[in-house]
């Protein structure tokens, strides 16, 4: 089930921050609870993803981003992630989780997020995410004017660029 309780007390914990530009990190701190946990006892791999909601939807608001989507009644949906996990996350393990816009191309918001035990990464993702309206697919310059951010993107970083352009090959639909 998702952890609309756990969601609810992000917001609330937050709902009087400070506002973040665009592309600042929005840092918050996530225990992992038995019921987060897979067979083999620890954070499974799916809930990491929705874990990572709970650091998403806070820096939605924190950016202004919320306040934009319901202004111009926009919807926002996940285009593509890519997680790479390193480190065991554990029951009653602490976490902090750091998320932040990378930048945008015409159609897509690229973000990043870690969760961080101890000083070192458990894992790290990188999302690719849409704004959507009634004709489809919101163009991001459109988005990032509505927000009040002026000029350009922010560079990608090869990575990313690498990471979209390789996703772009991979055939749609898929053979069965």
């Amino acid at each position: 089930m998702y952890p609309f309780v756990r969601l609810a007390k992000e917001m609330w914990k937050f709902r009087k921050a400070k506002p973040l530009g665009l592309t600042d990190a929005h840092v918050s701190h996530h225990i992992c609870w038995p019921w987060d946990l897979d067979f083999w006892v620890e954070l499974n791999n799916g809930r990491t993803l929705t874990l990572y909601d709970l650091g998403r939807t806070p820096l939605a608001m924190r950016t202004g981003m919320v306040a934009v989507l319901r202004r111009e009644k926009w919807g926002m949906t996940v285009a593509g992630n890519s997680v790479r996990y390193r480190r065991r996350i554990r029951a009653f393990h602490r976490v902090e989780m750091v998320s932040r816009v990378i930048g945008w191309d015409r159609r897509f918001i690229y973000m990043e997020q870690s969760m961080w035990r101890k000083g070192e990464c458990t894992n790290h993702m990188l999302l690719r995410s849409a704004f959507t309206d009634g004709n489809g697919i919101v163009d991001m310059a459109r988005v990032a004017a509505a927000a009040g951010h002026e000029g350009p993107s922010p560079d990608l970083p090869d990575w990313v660029t690498a990471w979209s352009a390789a996703d772009a090959e991979r055939p749609w639909p898929p053979v069965r």
